[in-house]
């Protein structure tokens, strides 16, 4: 993998809405995965998206804490 020159790399920064009660949970799960995020107190989850992966990663983290369990288990039979 090469450099790129400075400015060329899509900087794409989304402000995650999570409740407050889960949002140090997603935001330990996002930084074990090595998905920039920040986490300010008082302030929401904000989350660097740089490509399309990083974007399904997000998705699924933001599914476990907001979904129903029923969703959850719905969800794991499509995938089977």
């Amino acid at each position: 993998m090469g450099l790129k020159p400075l400015g060329c790399e899509p900087e794409v920064r989304e402000i995650v809405e999570v409740k407050w009660a889960d949002r140090w949970q997603v935001y330990q799960r996002l930084q074990e995965l090595e998905i920039p995020c920040w986490c300010d107190a008082g302030q929401p989850l904000k989350v660097e998206i740089a490509d399309p992966t990083t974007a399904v990663q997000l998705s699924s983290v933001l599914r476990q804490f907001t979904a129903s369990r029923q969703d959850l288990v719905w969800w794991l039979k499509q995938c089977w």
